[in-house]
């Protein structure tokens, strides 16, 4: 199973011109619906004289979650042609928000779908694709004398630490590649019983 996934690597925009309309793209790395939400919000203020605001996006590192939303252009010829360009460029953890300005012409179907193709592909194209690992978080516990028998193994796993706190008891939260993950967890249970200690394994 893959443990990794494609997605952008900061916010570009896009433009396509047909017969006097205006298509502005706009392709923002997101990870959840709530900011998605929060975007699109801003985006109708921003471009409140606009006769469309439509949008497309995928989430999630298997691509499970999705949406597309055309604003009252006819069903099917705005953010269902924005969710394709997102998937043939098996994108996620993306949203691809386009304004139109009317022109005063209509383009009709094949025109309307060639349009906020093209507009959204311009956006992406504008872009940085990336590959992302899939990683998987924990939180331990242990007491401050168990301190370098566990940065020992951190050291040889290499997860990247997220928060650590040292006192009498101490804490790490560490993320590591999800193909990684349960070697990490495996040395940590044994360095446990190796030392005769409560090591607390919380995981994410």
């Amino acid at each position: 199973m893959a443990d990794t996934y494609l997605t952008i690597n900061k916010i570009s925009e896009g433009l396509y011109k047909e017969k006097g309309s205006k298509f502005l793209s706009f392709a923002i790395p997101v990870r959840t619906v709530e900011e998605i939400k929060a975007i699109i919000e801003e985006k109708r203020k921003q471009f409140h004289d606009a006769r469309h605001v439509c949008f497309a996006y995928i989430l999630g590192p298997e691509g499970k979650e999705f949406r597309a939303n055309d604003d009252g252009e006819p069903s099917g010829t705005a953010g269902r042609p924005m969710l394709g360009v997102l998937q043939s460029n098996n994108l996620t953890n993306t949203l691809l928000v386009i304004v139109r300005y009317f022109g005063g012409t209509k383009l009709g179907t094949s025109g309307l779908i060639n349009a906020y193709k093209e507009s959204a592909s311009d956006a992406i194209a504008n872009n940085e694709i990336v590959e992302k690992t899939i990683d998987k978080v924990l939180t331990i516990h242990f007491e401050y004398p168990f301190l370098n028998e566990i940065m020992k193994i951190v050291k040889e796993e290499e997860p990247t630490i997220l928060n650590q706190a040292f006192d009498m008891e101490c804490s790490m939260t560490l993320s590591i590649r999800q193909r990684d993950y349960e070697r990490l967890k495996n040395k940590l249970e044994q360095a446990s019983i190796n030392l005769k200690s409560i090591l607390k394994i919380e995981e994410e």
